[in-house]
């Protein structure tokens, strides 16, 4: 499977925003990508850095946002990963990440579940938690399991995906550091985000695309110093290896080509799902075990 991943800066016009995805879209298309994987709400800036009523202006239906992606899927035939802020009723918005088959209809969605509310993060604000479950979606290249940004810390949600049957875990995603933090304590935000998501790739046997935003964006109520977004978007095979880190500045159109025999070949070298002890993970549903 080649692999493609669109690491970008954005900024307030969502008309050039989906522009610019368009031709890297057609881009990583030309040079014979099949899976084509974009950022965290692609079509704008981060506008949950504050509590603000009119950022949701930049909400849409999924039909008008189907219009415009699902016609590049088909255009450039391949499966494309997208990234909405769905408005899906007045009062009611989830952050929603879209597949398109390489026909250009929706393979399906998935809302994010876990939902952040953090200094510069107030998404909690914005979106409604997820409703539907952590369930692979059906492509014409195999079962895509989607999950976004904040999700991409937790095992259990990785864990469901895979019993599901995914055959790749992929991580839409918004993140970055504060710019006023030492050196040595960003480094470590990174490196942490990167082997949670490497765990996930070996504790489940499957590879992990996840793909930043880079970029300078600043925090509109002045109450903090805005985000620096690292970057680093990466693809790992299934024991975690990197097959591909874009920097950690600068926008990057980058192809991958995955092994996915390889894949299962590691499955049956490192089966951890058959020796599972399933009868006695009960606690795993509490939220803490006093």
């Amino acid at each position: 499977m080649k692999i493609g991943t669109i690491q970008n800066s954005f900024i307030e016009d969502v008309l050039i925003n989906r522009q610019r995805n368009a031709a890297a879209i057609e881009n990583l298309a030309s040079d014979g990508a099949q899976l084509i994987v974009l950022s965290e709400l692609h079509d704008s800036l981060y506008f949950c850095q504050s509590e603000n009523v009119d950022n949701f202006r930049f909400a849409t239906r999924l039909e008008t946002f189907a219009e415009y992606y699902g016609k590049l899927a088909e255009e450039n035939n391949v499966v494309l990963v997208t990234s909405a802020f769905e408005r899906r009723a007045p009062g009611l918005y989830h952050n929603t990440a879209v597949v398109f088959n390489s026909n250009g209809k929706i393979a399906g969605k998935y809302r994010k579940m876990h939902i952040p509310d953090d200094p510069g993060f107030y998404e909690k604000f914005y979106f409604t938690p997820g409703d539907l479950g952590f369930e692979p979606i059906n492509t014409s290249l195999g079962k895509l399991g989607v999950l976004v940004c904040w999700d991409q810390w937790y095992p259990e949600a990785a864990r469901i995906m895979t019993l599901k049957g995914a055959d790749i875990l992929i991580y839409p995603t918004a993140i970055g550091w504060n710019p006023d933090d030492p050196a040595d304590e960003k480094e470590r935000q990174r490196e942490a985000w990167i082997t949670i998501q490497r765990a996930h790739a070996v504790a489940n046997g499957l590879p992990v695309v996840s793909v930043n935003r880079c970029g300078f964006e600043e925090d509109p109520s002045g109450q903090t110093s805005g985000i620096d977004f690292w970057g680093s978007s990466f693809v790992a095979g299934p024991q975690g290896e990197i097959l591909h880190m874009s920097p950690e500045e600068s926008p990057e159109e980058a192809l991958i080509e995955m092994d996915m025999e390889r894949t299962e070949n590691v499955r049956h070298w490192w089966p951890f799902l058959r020796d599972r002890r399933i009868d006695h993970y009960n606690g795993l549903t509490s939220r803490f075990l006093d």
